[in-house]
């Protein structure tokens, strides 16, 4: 490689990198105890476990699931109800004053009993909500996740800048070598691009699929304005159900269509997933994969019929199979382990990168010297 396109490369590398080096360190941080958020729950009570029954308890009707968290806010609507792959035992009812209302509440049902259990706190409680809205858009709401999405941009133009430069910088030394006997300068950069390339593929993944996730609200928008909309036309014009059929009867139509396969959620009629005379059913499979990808079943609310149901596209279908991949939470706790080294590693490359150029912007400091090698060292190479 010329020494005119290390120099531009290294100028890619180093612009891509401070431009983004900050708001990367902030979902590093808060990214940490987001991987261990079941975890972090149940230490501070704030997540819910259902009551121990034998395990053939059976499920209680739906309808009187729903009717015992509406009891608790009788003026409020429903919004949605699930469950989570891990805690079948439990209906998640979500109740508001409107289908977008914000401020819901959440109530945890036993499934069994169709008792409430509790009502949860918001995302977690204090602590968790204010890494969950930081790591995902800086309570800005979509502008602040378009604006992380082109952060996660830039750290995937770094990644693969630096991956370019590591060659030429490298080609005197040992693979992974680290000049300890040098100055502190040195040892902060060997360091920095030892950690870089061993994380090279990890970082990749968790930027790009962090930036998919940025892109969910425009992907469900267009998805409702396209397919959805497709599927709703001959409801076109007519009023608004005003008495609901069973969400028990329908859901268990649904399983019917859908063998082989569980309810994740139901979006009630009028809220962004579904329309106003529809119960929008989300069907997901049992395996590792399948139950990462959800089935829209939409079932008529007036009479409990269903009327249409599709895949989901593979943009949404994407979107899906990058959240799991983006937190490390679809294998166990190995995996959440592998992530949360990998994610500290990310926070030492992100702060001795910041603590590189701080050197360097000094006059004469010696980490311009230091970071000027890569050139140096392409031209002796090529000497005879």
């Amino acid at each position: 490689m010329s020494p005119t396109s290390l120099r531009r490369w290294s100028w890619i590398h180093k612009w891509s990198s401070l431009v983004c080096t900050v708001f990367m360190l902030l979902l590093c941080l808060t990214g940490l105890p987001l991987i261990y958020h079941h975890e972090i729950g149940h230490l501070l009570g704030t997540d819910v476990e259902a009551p121990a029954m034998p395990a053939n308890t059976p499920r209680g009707n739906i309808d009187a699931v729903l009717a015992s968290a509406k009891a608790l806010y009788p003026d409020k609507m429903a919004m949605y109800i699930s469950q989570e792959i891990d805690e079948p035992a439990i209906w998640n009812v979500t109740l508001g004053d409107h289908p977008n209302d914000e401020h819901y509440k959440p109530i945890a049902v036993d499934a069994r009993t169709t008792e409430v259990i509790a009502e949860p706190a918001f995302e977690g409680g204090a602590f968790m909500s204010t890494m969950f809205r930081l790591h995902v858009d800086l309570f800005a709401g979509l502008y602040g996740k378009l604006f992380l999405g082109l952060m996660g941009l830039l750290l995937i133009v770094a990644v693969a800048s630096g991956a370019v430069l590591y060659a030429p910088f490298m080609r005197k030394l040992d693979f992974g070598e680290v000049r300890r006997e040098r100055s502190r300068v040195i040892k902060w950069l060997d360091l920095h691009n030892l950690l870089g390339i061993v994380t090279l593929v990890w970082v990749f993944v968790v930027g790009a699929t962090g930036m998919v996730n940025t892109w969910a609200d425009l992907l469900l928008k267009y998805w409702q304005n396209t397919e959805i909309a497709e599927m709703l036309k001959p409801y076109a014009g007519q009023p608004k159900v005003e008495t609901m059929a069973s969400i028990h009867d329908a859901i268990v139509r649904a399983e019917r269509a859908e063998p082989g396969m569980k309810v994740a959620f139901v979006a009630f009629p009028g809220t962004p997933f579904t329309s106003s005379h529809h119960y929008g059913i989300f069907m997901r499979g049992e395996e590792a994969f399948s139950s990462r990808l959800y089935k829209p079943v939409l079932v008529d609310a007036a009479t409990g019929e269903i009327t249409d149901r599709r895949e989901l596209p593979w943009y949404l279908s994407a979107l899906l199979l990058s959240q799991p991949l983006h937190f490390g939470d679809y294998g166990g706790q190995p995996m959440k382990l592998l992530w949360a080294l990998l994610d500290l590693g990310t926070i030492v490359i992100l702060g001795s990168g910041l603590y590189l150029w701080l050197k360097r912007s000094r006059k004469g400091a010696p980490a311009a010297k230091a970071v000027q090698e890569a050139p140096a060292l392409a031209r002796k190479a090529k000497a005879p």
